[in-house]
């Protein structure tokens, strides 16, 4: 499994860019190769463009919003479904506390969760697989998706990240 601070970054790409993040990727872009051809993208795209995409594929795009991050989307075809449940068990277990305001099966979370585990002093190799494997579950299918539906370099890599790790 790759590092916390990739999955830390991974998670963060889930988030709305605001004026920083182009500044914040560039900074971090020279030690994540995957990342810097998106980098030329970016420079060129508004922030409010790359806002738009951001809404579209992950919040409301229209006639659907094509790339849920959420995992009982992908699983049950609904949000707040089941999964909500089974993954906050396991966070439970790992004792991690996701950020309230979004669900607890938001893959922002999970990513986070998943580099807890991995920067814990005494990892539990038994709870670590069980974490990736949850993830091999469903992020598949969300990183296909976005890779397909995405009109953005940054986002295309992004899946393409997701699924070389989850696949």
């Amino acid at each position: 499994m790759e590092n916390v601070l990739e999955l830390e970054l991974l998670a963060a790409l889930l988030a709305m860019p605001d004026g920083e993040s182009q500044e914040v990727l560039a900074e971090i872009a020279a030690t994540v190769p995957w990342m810097q051809p998106a980098l030329a993208e970016l420079a060129e795209t508004p922030l409010e463009t790359w806002q738009a995409e951001h809404t579209r594929l992950f919040i409301s795009g229209h006639p659907r919003t094509f790339c849920p991050p959420f995992e009982s989307a992908w699983r049950e075809g609904r949000m707040q479904g089941h999964a909500l449940d089974k993954v906050g068990s396991l966070y439970a277990r790992a004792g991690f506390t996701p950020l309230a305001a979004l669900p607890a099966d938001y893959l922002g979370s999970e990513l986070e969760w998943l580099a807890s585990l991995l920067a814990t002093a005494a990892v539990d190799e038994a709870l670590l697989a069980e974490a990736v494997e949850h993830l091999c579950g469903w992020v598949p299918k969300f990183a296909s998706a976005l890779q397909q539906e995405s009109q953005m370099e940054l986002y295309r890599a992004l899946g393409q990240r997701l699924e070389a790790l989850f696949a």
